[in-house]
């Protein structure tokens, strides 16, 4: 999957921006106080886009 649908998704899910590091960027939920770090890769495997949505205590992305 695409790096801007997983980005998206996050986005609509509630969680913010947190900051970005050097490899990756930082997602922040307020909701469950987790965060999470997407990859700087134009792909992202669905296993880890749905790895980062549980770590983020939100609804596991589906393939669209």
């Amino acid at each position: 999957m695409k790096r801007a649908e997983l980005i998206r998704h996050l986005l609509e899910s509630g969680c913010v921006f947190e900051k970005e590091g050097k490899k990756h960027t930082i997602f922040y939920n307020p909701e469950s106080w987790k965060s999470a770090a997407i990859p700087r890769h134009k792909e992202i495997n669905t296993f880890t886009a749905r790895g980062i949505c549980k770590d983020l205590e939100i609804e596991v992305i589906r393939k669209r």
